[in-house]
């Protein structure tokens, strides 16, 4: 075998134990990152109604909110929610209105209240859901990574000096 063989051999060595070593934190630093997304959610003992859910959300009837697709799910039940609490308008509308009520209206002021505390929680919400598809991200990639890194150390070994049947 000459020189660059062995240095090729070398090299995917290194990366390969690079990646078999990186690939398994970030697996275990997804699954902690889940955890954490599950014991928040958890304190926040969030449930759907037993009754009252719109149509595409019945399956969820009486489930508390566990995970990041659950999160989105009740945030779609605060939508709807909110659609009606606010005949549809969103908070910068609704101050919008108010605005140009010159900051007097009531009503207006306690559906600007409305808006504002509904999406505050939709947003919350959507940000756990979006933290669950990182963690699925983070975790697939470290087994890609795991994998990967584990073909390269094996390709090294194949390549390396002193095996039976090479120079």
């Amino acid at each position: 075998m000459d020189g660059s063989h062995r240095r090729a051999a070398a090299l995917l060595g290194a990366v390969g134990a690079a990646l078999a070593v990186a690939g398994p934190v970030m697996v275990w630093r997804g699954r902690g990152g889940r955890k954490e997304i599950r014991a928040e959610l958890a304190a926040q003992r969030i449930a759907f109604p037993e009754h009252g859910l719109p149509e595409g959300l019945a399956a969820h009837a009486g489930r508390e909110v566990a995970t990041g697709p659950d999160a989105r799910a009740y945030a779609e039940y605060i939508k709807s929610n909110l659609a009606r609490a606010t005949g549809g308008r969103t908070y910068a509308e609704i101050s919008a209105e108010l605005h140009a009520a010159g900051g007097r209206d009531e009503k207006l002021a306690e559906a600007r209240r409305t808006a504002f505390t509904g999406e505050s929680l939709r947003a919350s919400l959507m940000s756990a859901y979006q933290a669950w598809h990182l963690t699925t991200l983070v975790i697939g990639l470290g087994a890609a990574l795991t994998g990967l890194g584990a073909a390269l150390l094996a390709t090294a070994d194949a390549l390396a000096p002193g095996r039976p049947g090479r120079p």
